[in-house]
């Protein structure tokens, strides 16, 4: 295509989204930007791609879902055709229920095809707030609550992760709820499920309805919007919570727009078109899950494989990876870096994976360790991306084609903007731009930016004062004017008032060959605040001691001060469920081993014998409780309580010391 004809290019109306030209460099990023945005991008609403996908690809396979993780099992498919027809019933199902353009409908419910009816369905028709099923039922019911949801789709099992029972306990707690709609697990003989606790509104009770899923949705027209609604691109398509696992959720607002520019934008970049197959194991409440992997693939007619309703938690799906990749054909390989570290451990055993051509990663740093073995095992570059909740779900893409270092994340978006500024005293964004090569926080402007929290005290911290989005990433813009990622803000170590990036001790440590995940984090110092540490889980079937593990980063750490106090080694590494370490136990850990190296010594000092030994344990991530049994310890039990407080005291977290 010429300059010219781009400049003249724009999507056509009820066209499925397709790449402009192979993007390679920031120039054909700013070639994109030559046409206007308003004309690169006339699709208004996630129900307009679905539309357009539907119309131009019919009977092309859409969805994809693996009943098991075994290779031989025959998969449900579903069309692009079926899946628009299945979307407008769920829609049509939705606006029968009373669900307006202002009225939010809960998701509760595993990797499945019916997660796909009650996203696309759901924002036809209102707003969907994707749920994360592991949170606390008093979490659920806030972010219900807070989003007003109408309506409740829920799994009808318990096989993953209680989902039914969790579903029936949230009914009667969320003010606002109407109907529940149970979705059959994919294998449930039909008639098996016994009587539902109410149908419509059990007045008996007042509590809310439930019914059948798929029974409601057939009743329904599958050819159009029974609404006739004109969906505005900044009219709201669903809620996503931030946070949940370290305090209380937040729900961030997406409109129609946002979405609509992540996949336009997505299938540019990373050149996404009809000859597509990629499996997706993310999970569907995240927005990794459902928009760069998902909108952007079906915007273009990529064939989305669904593994298991337990996605690659399931362990026959990652011990049969390879032989499901030979299967089903993937064009592209796409996971949180814990899920290759483990994908490393798997054998090829004699598969072809050779229709795999794009392998992509997100959601944490790629250890360059990591990189360098998947590399050498299965001959496939990782490319990084950067996304986040609230930039829908995408922010920077290395596209195909284009080989970065480890930590490098790659292009900006088209019509997008991007700076790096330093940190002020407090480790927030400050208004200096620090020059490209330089660490700092990065910030972002973007038409994919979210609309703001449901809660506006929320967004204060969200944004500086002239507007941009502070991301709470730290990284630095290369030669090629790419980003680099190096970490998190909060997770910096402040040792004595410097800065200590985990990255370097964890790049240190995961070059040893015996270790297969790490992760640094401060420890608690009465001295200097936080003093590095690290926590290590070994390849299956390999062996290394503490402390050569600790002599073998302490020589590859060049900063004395960065250099960890001492490495632990641990069965299993804590993570989120969406597959990223999580660092706020890995803490509360440090300071577990801190507060008992303190307690034992005061015990040794005192003369304190073994059978009097205080107990000493977490409690939530941010206090640790010594408790001293007075009638073991008798006559030292109050001069060991005098000592722990006097030691304890000046540790910078939470101690309780109790003596009975």
């Amino acid at each position: 295509m010429t300059n010219n004809e781009n400049k003249n290019h724009k999507t056509p109306v009820g066209a499925p989204f397709r790449p402009a030209f192979p993007v390679r460099s920031l120039a054909d990023i700013h070639r994109l930007e030559e046409t206007p945005l308003e004309q690169a991008l006339t699709v208004r609403s996630t129900y307009e791609i679905f539309r357009n996908a539907g119309l131009a690809f019919g009977g092309k396979t859409a969805l994809t879902f693996l009943r098991t993780g075994n290779p031989a099992d025959e998969p449900i498919r579903w069309s692009y055709a079926e899946l628009l027809a299945r979307i407008h019933q769920t829609a049509n199902m939705l606006h029968a229920l009373g669900v307006g353009p202002d009225d939010a409908v809960a998701v509760l419910l595993p990797g499945c095809l019916e997660y796909h009816l009650a996203l696309w369905g759901g924002e036809a028709a209102g707003i969907v707030q994707p749920l994360n099923p592991l949170l606390t039922d008093e979490k659920l019911v806030a972010l219900m609550t807070a989003g007003r949801a109408k309506v409740l789709i829920a799994y009808g099992s318990d096989a993953e992760s209680g989902m039914w029972s969790k579903a029936m306990r949230l009914r009667g707690q969320v003010p606002t709820l109407t109907t529940v709609l149970r979705v059959a697990p994919h294998d449930e003989v039909p008639g098996t499920a016994g009587t539902l606790p109410g149908a419509g509104s059990d007045s008996a009770t007042a509590l809310p309805g439930v019914a059948e899923f798929d029974v409601l949705r057939a009743a329904q027209p599958s050819d159009r919007l029974v609404s006739g609604r004109d969906i505005a691109p900044t009219d709201i398509a669903a809620y996503f919570h931030t946070g949940g696992t370290t305090g209380a959720p937040k729900l961030a607002r997406h409109s129609h727009g946002a979405q609509v520019f992540t996949a336009w934008a997505s299938v540019q970049v990373a050149g996404m078109n009809e000859n597509g197959i990629s499996i997706n194991g993310y999970p569907l409440f995240h927005v990794a899950g459902v928009l760069p992997a998902s909108l952007s693939a079906l915007s273009a007619g990529v064939e989305v494989i669904i593994p298991t309703p337990s996605l690659l938690r399931n362990k026959e799906v990652l011990a049969n990876y390879w032989k499901l990749v030979e299967k089903y054909r993937p064009t592209s390989l796409s996971a949180v870096p814990t899920v290759l570290a483990a994908l490393a451990n798997v054998p090829l055993d004699g598969a072809d994976i050779s229709s795999i051509t794009y392998c992509r990663t997100g959601a944490a740093v790629l250890a360059p360790e990591l990189a360098a073995r998947f590399e050498r095992l299965f001959g496939l570059h990782v490319h990084e991306s950067l996304g986040m909740t609230e930039m829908a779900g995408i922010s920077t893409i290395t596209p195909p084609g284009v080989d970065g270092p480890a930590g490098c994340v790659g292009f900006r978006l088209p019509y997008m903007q991007m700076r790096v500024v330093a940190l002020d005293e407090n480790g927030n964004a400050s208004d200096h731009e620090v020059a490209p090569g330089e660490i700092g926080m990065v910030l972002f402007k973007s038409p994919n930016l979210f609309s703001g929290f449901v809660d506006p005290a929320d967004n204060a911290k969200a944004f500086t004062t002239d507007g941009w989005l502070a991301t709470g990433d730290l990284g630095w813009i290369d030669s090629q004017e790419r980003l680099n990622l190096t970490g998190r803000s909060k997770d910096l170590i402040i040792r004595s008032g410097h800065n200590i990036d985990p990255k370097t001790i964890e790049d240190a440590l995961g070059a040893h060959p015996a270790v297969q995940l790490c992760a640094a984090v401060g420890a608690p110092d009465a001295y200097a605040g936080e003093l590095p540490v690290i926590f290590a889980t070994l390849v299956p079937g390999a062996s290394a001691t503490e402390e050569e593990l600790l002599a073998f980063t302490a020589a590859r750490v060049d900063e004395a001060p960065a250099r960890p106090k001492w490495v632990s080694v641990i069965g299993a590494m804590p993570m989120t469920n969406v597959g990223k370490i999580y660092k706020p136990e890995l803490r509360a850990m440090a300071a577990l081993q801190v507060v008992n190296a303190t307690v034992a010594a005061a015990c040794a000092e005192l003369g304190v014998p073994e059978t009097a030994l205080p107990v000493v344990k977490t409690e939530g991530e941010s206090l640790v409780r010594v408790q001293i049994d007075s009638a073991a310890a008798g006559s030292l039990a109050a001069p060991l309580q005098e000592r722990l407080q006097k030691a304890l005291e000046p540790l910078p977290f939470k101690t309780r010391i109790a003596a009975q």
